[in-house]
């Protein structure tokens, strides 16, 4: 599947999203990399986030079918050492920054031919939440001196982990 034709789930992300959600998204960025988000990048953000996903879904379906199961488990995500100590450094920022609930709203859970277990399920913001972490290290990895990324910068974050994922 081509990356234009991965689904995103169809919202529009200022309507739901509170002051104090984007708030939380932009101090999210600002400590984890120093980096200075705005509004205008929470939808680039959301975009990021619900192609991560999806691709870490694909290989989980790919997985749980070859393993003959109809259910993808946690064990099917291709989470890599990296990813994981992303997630970790989420879960010690989270209870700062409180972005669990944005990650929430924001990863979609795409139609998929398997079903996604519960498990997997509660699983996916916490997985958004090391993508985030792991995107704003690669803002400052690929130009240690961006503040403020612009769309060429989310562009080129968008090809590096398309890459890998």
């Amino acid at each position: 599947m081509d990356i234009d034709e991965i689904p995103v789930r169809e919202q529009n992300m200022f309507g739901p999203m509170t002051v104090m959600a984007v708030t939380k998204f932009e101090r999210f960025f600002r400590v984890v990399a120093g980096l200075h988000v705005d509004k205008q990048d929470l939808r680039r953000y959301s975009d990021f986030v619900n192609q991560m996903v999806y691709h870490l879904l694909l290989r989980g379906q790919a997985t749980a079918k070859a393993n003959g199961r109809d259910v993808i488990e946690p064990h099917d995500l291709p989470i890599t050492k990296g990813l994981q100590e992303s997630i970790q450094a989420f879960g010690t920022l989270e209870e700062d920054i409180e972005m669990k609930a944005i990650l929430d709203h924001i990863s979609a859970t795409p139609p998929l031919h398997l079903a996604i277990g519960a498990e997997t399920e509660s699983k996916l913001a916490d997985i958004a939440g090391g993508l985030s972490v792991a995107l704003a290290h690669t803002f400052k990895l690929v130009d240690p001196s961006v503040k403020n990324p612009a769309t060429e910068d989310w562009e080129r974050a968008f090809k590096i982990f398309n890459l890998l994922l």
